[in-house]
């Protein structure tokens, strides 16, 4: 029995535990797909197939490259954006009470919604695209990082003035690190909404990226070519993620070991 709770233990805790999971769903498809034989839902064979023939003879690196740009510059204002707002916020009550209406009217408001308008008042334009995805994905942020801002341990900051830290050491030093759990939390949660946001304001309004090829499959009902992009992008983002997000983690948060 203890040796068997051991392995569990082992296992969760190793790498198979990450790699399973996405292998048993892979199974799963391609076992369903070969027992429906239906059009609409093609194995994870001809997917691979479709993905292969895309990066090297279709236009899948250009329309990725394109999305990720997108992705990245909303990313990045709406993280420094979101951040600036959520630590006033929660470091201040006379601007929490300001700016909390708001903030939940912006959350509340559907991203369609701002993506039309955003259309509307700046064009068709890059601009207007960045912009509806930046808005849409800042009130998810200052929301996150209010909450960390009000959860910071006002006596470490006590100690900071009793030692006389600087205003940017005690920033840098005491108050950041204990904000970094829920940055990290924002930063993820902001990359699996904004890419999702980014398709639907390429779908309507771009002639390039993911989600305006997304839209000619769809016209075809080329559900191969559809699976494919988008797996073209999980991929994309697990890589961000294995290569970049968690050993950035890891780094910052040495100090808690």
């Amino acid at each position: 029995m203890q040796s068997a709770l051991k392995s569990g233990k082992t296992f969760a805790q190793g790498r198979w535990a990450r790699i399973v999971p996405p292998l048993v769903l892979v199974v799963f498809w391609q076992v369903l797909a070969v027992a429906l034989q239906s059009r609409t839902l093609p194995p994870p064979t001809e997917v691979l197939v479709g993905l292969w023939q895309e990066l090297f003879g279709g236009d899948l690196l250009f329309h990725l490259g394109m999305t990720l740009g997108r992705v990245a510059i909303s990313f990045v204002v709406a993280m420094l954006v979101g951040t600036g707002l959520g630590i006033l916020m929660g470091s201040s009550r006379p601007w929490d009470r300001v700016l909390d209406s708001f903030l939940i009217l912006a959350l509340n408001i559907p991203a369609l919604v701002t993506i039309i308008l955003c259309y509307i008042w700046f064009g068709l334009s890059e601009t207007a695209a960045v912009i509806a995805v930046t808005v849409n994905k800042i009130p998810m942020v200052a929301i996150s990082l209010r909450e960390g801002a009000r959860a910071v341990d006002k006596n470490l900051l006590q100690v900071a003035r009793v030692y006389r830290l600087s205003r940017r050491d005690t920033f840098f030093k005491v108050y950041l690190p204990q904000l970094l759990p829920y940055l990290f939390g924002s930063a993820r949660n902001g990359l699996s909404i904004i890419w999702k946001i980014v398709l639907v304001v390429e779908l309507l309004g771009r002639s390039n990226g993911v989600g305006f090829q997304i839209g000619n499959f769809f016209h075809f009902f080329d559900i191969k070519g559809i699976l494919a992009y988008t797996l073209a992008f999980v991929m994309v983002i697990f890589i961000v993620e294995a290569l970049l997000l968690r050993p950035l983690e890891s780094y910052l948060n040495r100090w808690r070991t």
